[in-house]
């Protein structure tokens, strides 16, 4: 069977409700309070197991009761936790969220031992996969681990997705590594340099991105859809309108999504129409993890 080996963050997500976003220097009241897991890493297995991925998911967590309790959750949703490691010296990390009623958010991460993941920290059997097997990682844990990840297993054959979140500059060695790049419209920007405002200026982003060595570019654009840019296609993928709730886990869903579809076998455009629907669910509901669907719900 082919695997899913998610390689990332693991949070916990504090989140509270507002009417509106609070502008710098600004308190206001806010309403609802959620304790939620999170972490871009483990939203992306989570979703990746609810949609019948068979997952393994490599992060640390720091030796507290939030990583306990995150690993219990990472097992009662299937997910093979063999690989977890737990830091003795720094905490788990924390991601505080206010959500404001048209459901857009504005977050502030404390890393804690998601910062100290290294590459020697990562047990050789991770790297013990079949050719079919896909890879999955995003950027809240070192650029170095995920550079030294991705060279190391697309040298063997594996095709990695890798999620630009947050985002940052990338060296040619981790662009040339990477089979499908997923930024959002400011993570293009930063990357490319070119401010992603519709399906036109989408095209540029991620033909530039082809250029750099990337072989496949999907930039989500929220209610748009993605945009699908490879050497053979290059489209807007749209989505079935919804009344969004709640973003925050959107595009991790979208790319645990992204990673079943393709370790399944689809084609690479079924596989973005399939996140697409598997986001579009997600933001109708409220937190991160916990917003995820099963597969059920998609077929």
């Amino acid at each position: 069977m082919r695997r899913i080996i998610v390689i990332g963050s693991s949070n916990t997500d504090m989140v509270v409700k507002c009417k509106k976003l609070p502008t710098p220097g600004e308190t206001i009241l806010g309403g609802a309070f959620l304790m939620n897991p999170g972490g871009k890493g483990a939203n992306q297995a989570v979703a990746a197991a609810r949609l019948n991925g068979i997952v393994t998911f490599v992060a640390k967590t720091g030796n507290d009761l939030f990583g306990e309790q995150s690993k219990l959750l990472f097992e009662k949703e299937g997910i093979d936790t063999r690989f977890l490691i737990r830091d003795q010296k720094n905490p788990s990390g924390v991601a505080l969220i206010a959500v404001d009623e048209n459901g857009e958010n504005s977050i502030v991460v404390a890393s804690g031992s998601n910062a100290t993941l290294s590459a020697y920290d990562i047990d050789e059997k991770v790297y013990v996969a079949d050719k079919e097997d896909v890879y999955l990682m995003q950027l809240e844990i070192p650029v170095g681990t995920v550079e030294y990840v991705a060279q190391k297993v697309s040298d063997k054959g594996n095709r990695v997705i890798l999620n630009p979140a947050p985002a940052r500059l990338l060296s040619q060695e981790l662009l040339d590594s990477v089979y499908v790049l997923t930024p959002n419209e400011i993570e293009a920007e930063i990357l490319t340099g070119i401010k992603v405002e519709n399906a036109s200026s989408a095209e540029r982003s991620a033909m530039k991105l082809l250029d750099k060595g990337v072989k496949n570019v999907v930039i989500t654009m929220g209610a748009a859809g993605a945009y699908l840019c490879t050497p053979e296609i290059s489209k807007m993928i749209p989505v079935v309108p919804v009344k969004a709730v709640d973003t925050t886990a959107a595009g991790d869903v979208f790319n645990g999504a992204l990673a079943v579809a393709l370790a399944e076998g689809k084609d690479i455009e079924e596989a973005v129409g399939f996140a697409n629907k598997a986001a579009s669910i997600s933001v109708t509901r409220l937190g991160a993890q916990v917003s995820a669907p099963y597969r059920n719900e998609l077929d």
